[in-house]
């Protein structure tokens, strides 16, 4: 008896025309499929240049890609849910509505990227509410999933094995896309913020006496380090007249470029004040009224200000809320500077004001500092504190001014439980009298 293939090879060639039609068929098919693989090859590339053409917003990337899809025949249920910062979100819906699809939720497997290869979506047990997708298609970023394609109502195993790939192409290419656009977006905050930072920090420096007075009467050296790009502490040193000067050190709430536009103000308000003539009494209302117009009682600035005679040795001062200045005289003795009122900014009137006089004897140490200097912790939570400055001072206080402080700077960080990493800006402003 003859075999099945013996036959068939018997009418094929008994039926010359027949294998010709096959043989012609099958070279149709193979056509159709170049011609399909053409297409979606000119697609994908025709889909990247036109998200790289020009700057398209994120939502304009997905409605080109959205459009794409809707010319695809055996494209009928699309579901493209996208990583974001919040977590993973629909930004493409074919054959539903966009507020329909946003009531799908995705399982914690899917979330946590646990689909890495394209998979049945009945495999994954989301629940009736998905059965008209079929399979789900990941899309990886270095690794990472950062999308998933939902499809449905596919027609055959051909359908779904060209549009895998077809697919994934073209949400591979949108999502590279998005990354870009959002890491340019990015790079633009990133140069701006930059751009205000140094525009702070010029602000900033320009606040800042160039040079301090070191005469018969009296030496001053500074040391000020900042916790961020850009600190909230001030300190000035301004020479009313040939026998006053004034002696300020502040901080302002907060950090970045609105405390360093408030201390502008400040320092421009105080300045101008002095050159007008008038005393502490009128200095620090008119401050205060000045900072909380500009800051509406949201920002506040706690300030030492003192005007020192030479000629008398007195000192005048105001402690608006700020750390005690320490008066060190030669026989060891410490006055602290407490008189004064409340931080400033904070409510349209002071409630109190007022100014403190004390006499400067001679050789005597005074230390204006800000609270970065004392707020430093040790491992078990101790604080340095007014007890640990003390302390320095008294051991080194006949130290050259700027030995002082790399004493005191030396001391914080040997303290510190966080080398050298201090919660808040550092300034020290100390004055040796003659």
């Amino acid at each position: 008896m003859a075999s099945a293939a013996s036959i068939s090879s018997t009418e094929s060639l008994a039926d010359p025309s027949a294998s010709q039609a096959a043989h012609n068929e099958q070279v149709k098919q193979l056509k159709r499929q170049l011609l399909l693989k053409q297409f979606e090859l000119d697609t994908v590339l025709g889909v990247a240049h036109d998200m790289t053409a020009r700057d398209h917003s994120v939502d304009e990337l997905y409605h080109m890609l959205r459009l794409t899809l809707q010319g695809q025949r055996n494209v009928v249920q699309l579901l493209l849910f996208a990583r974001e910062e919040e977590g993973f979100r629909v930004r493409i819906a074919l054959g539903c509505d966009l507020a329909e699809a946003e009531k799908l939720t995705l399982s914690d497997h899917l979330i946590q990227g646990g689909v890495t290869q394209p998979q049945a979506v009945e495999d994954l047990n989301l629940g009736p509410v998905w059965d008209r997708y079929e399979l789900v298609i990941p899309i990886l970023r270095q690794k990472r999933v950062a999308a998933y394609v939902f499809v449905g109502g596919l027609r055959n195993d051909f359908d779904r094995q060209q549009l895998i790939p077809f697919l994934g192409s073209l949400a591979n290419t949108l999502i590279g896309a998005v990354e870009n656009r959002r890491l340019q977006a990015q790079r633009v905050a990133d140069a701006a913020v930059r751009k205000e930072i140094e525009i702070a920090q010029e602000v900033q420096a320009m606040l800042f006496p160039r040079k301090l007075p070191n005469d018969s009467h009296l030496a001053i050296e500074r040391s000020y380090v900042p916790h961020t790009e850009i600190g909230g502490d001030y300190y000035d040193v301004v020479e009313i007249d040939t026998d006053r000067l004034l002696l300020c050190v502040a901080d302002v709430s907060g950090k970045g470029v609105p405390a360093s536009l408030l201390m502008s103000n400040f320092q421009a308000g105080l300045r101008t004040l002095l050159r007008q003539g008038v005393e502490l009494a009128t200095i620090v209302p008119e401050l205060n009224h000045l900072l909380f117009r500009n800051s509406g009682g949201e920002k506040f600035i706690t300030a030492f200000l003192g005007i020192y005679d030479r000629r008398t040795r007195h000192l005048h001062y105001v402690n608006a809320g700020h750390n005690d200045p320490l008066l060190i005289a030669d026989d060891n003795s410490i006055q602290t500077l407490k008189d004064g009122t409340v931080m400033l900014g904070i409510m349209e009137e002071l409630p109190l004001l007022r100014v403190g006089e004390v006499e400067i004897p001679p050789h005597s140490l005074l230390l204006l500092y800000t609270d970065g200097l004392t707020e430093v912790f040790d491992a078990n939570n101790n604080e340095f504190g007014e007890e640990g400055v003390l302390s320095v001072l008294q051991q080194n206080r006949y130290l050259p001014l700027p030995k002082l402080h790399q004493e005191l700077l030396r001391s914080i960080n040997a303290f510190s439980a966080h080398n050298a990493q201090f919660a808040d800006d550092v300034t020290i402003l100390s004055c040796r009298f003659k």
